[in-house]
């Protein structure tokens, strides 16, 4: 439960923060009056995001707000045209996990105008001066988990790996600001085991260009994982895969199934995850998928909610790093919550024990 502590005790200090800001005030705007939130989120096709949609509802409905909440299937242009006509319709605040982060400038452009605070939720909206905060989990320490996952399992850390190793890389969507985060963290582990010959990568493809998957989706990184198989390794065995998402793990599993690992005499190799989705635990309880990333969208539910208030009544939200992320416009002030490896040895501490997934849900 340590982890669960720590997250606990940096949400505490937010709420105490934001309270004090507010002066306890809530569900109201600064003229009085009741107040929505618009909320736009990605898609409806990852649980996470379906997870995200309703814990926002919940925590603004604490806070006695109103919201719209909506789902853009992917499209950014549907996207935008939601997020505008929350704008018409006169939200006091605007939460956005995007589709694609360099597509809001316009419409952010019509939110300031109208005097509507945004927060830029999970994914950095890029391009526009016009984003007020960034509620996010530390995205640099997602990508240093996964490729630390790599290092330790094939023993590279301790010396106690034989080597060299092969392994390749996948990325997440080129659209979502993220995936260099996650990517370039992930390298700054990988990138000295290339370099000595202990990690090799028999594709090739290293460039983040190279790697990325549109809409982090799991069949397209199963038909990339497939050709890679095909071209690279019908004489040699695949020891690891760096892959940023739990979706995408699935994919990947899949791939290598198919050309026969998952036995005795063929192993899967490592394969690493993020989000804690319920299928990928599963996967990992059987031992198929190694690792994934715990991210409390819970937390980061809560941490937006009073960051929503802060704005609504005129406040500076609490912040825990104003440096790190600059949009291309300004440098956005961000809340950042903590992310936490999780595999077969600690899932049960670590998601069940704190509620984030039944144990029913994992039979």
């Amino acid at each position: 439960m340590r982890a669960r502590t720590t997250v606990a005790a940096a949400i505490s200090t937010a709420l105490s923060l934001s309270l004090t800001a507010c002066g306890g005030d809530s569900g109201t705007g600064s003229d009085g009056k009741a107040a929505s939130v618009g909320i736009a989120m990605p898609t409806k096709t990852s649980q996470r995001w379906l997870n995200d949609g309703q814990n926002m509802v919940d925590e603004l409905k604490g806070f006695g707000y109103t919201t719209t909440l909506k789902y853009a299937d992917n499209d950014p242009k549907n996207q935008v045209a939601q997020v505008e006509a929350m704008i018409d319709s006169g939200v006091d605040a605007l939460v956005i996990a995007s589709v694609d982060g360099k597509v809001f400038t316009d419409v952010l452009e019509k939110a300031e105008s109208a005097n509507i605070p945004v927060v830029s939720y999970d994914r950095l909206i890029l391009g526009t001066p016009n984003v007020d905060y960034y509620a996010s989990f530390d995205n640099v320490k997602v990508g240093t988990l996964q490729a630390d996952f790599i290092t330790e399992g094939l023993g590279l850390v301790n010396g106690s790996g034989k080597g060299p190793f092969t392994v390749e890389l996948f990325a997440g969507s080129p659209d979502d600001n993220n995936t260099r985060y996650f990517y370039e963290a992930a390298m700054d582990v990988l990138q000295p085991y290339i370099q000595k010959g202990s990690l090799i990568v028999r594709s090739g493809e290293t460039d983040l260009k190279e790697i990325t998957t549109p809409r982090w989706d799991g069949p397209t990184a199963e038909k990339r994982m497939n050709e890679l198989l095909d071209a690279e390794y019908a004489d040699q065995d695949i020891d690891a895969v760096l892959s940023p998402y739990d979706g995408m793990s699935l994919g990947i599993i899949k791939a290598l199934k198919e050309h026969g690992y998952g036995t005795p005499e063929k192993p899967l190799p490592i394969v690493t995850g993020q989000d804690a989705e319920v299928p990928s635990i599963k996967s990992i309880i059987d031992g198929e998928q190694s690792q994934t990333v715990y991210k409390d969208t819970r937390e980061l539910a809560l941490v937006t909610a009073y960051m929503v208030n802060s704005m609504v009544h005129k406040k500076k939200p609490a912040l825990n790093d104003t440096r790190t992320y600059d949009n291309g416009k300004k440098v956005v002030p961000a809340y950042l919550l903590e992310p936490v490896g999780v595999d077969k040895a600690n899932y049960e501490q670590v998601l069940v024990d704190s509620g984030y997934i039944k144990e029913s849900d994992l039979k």
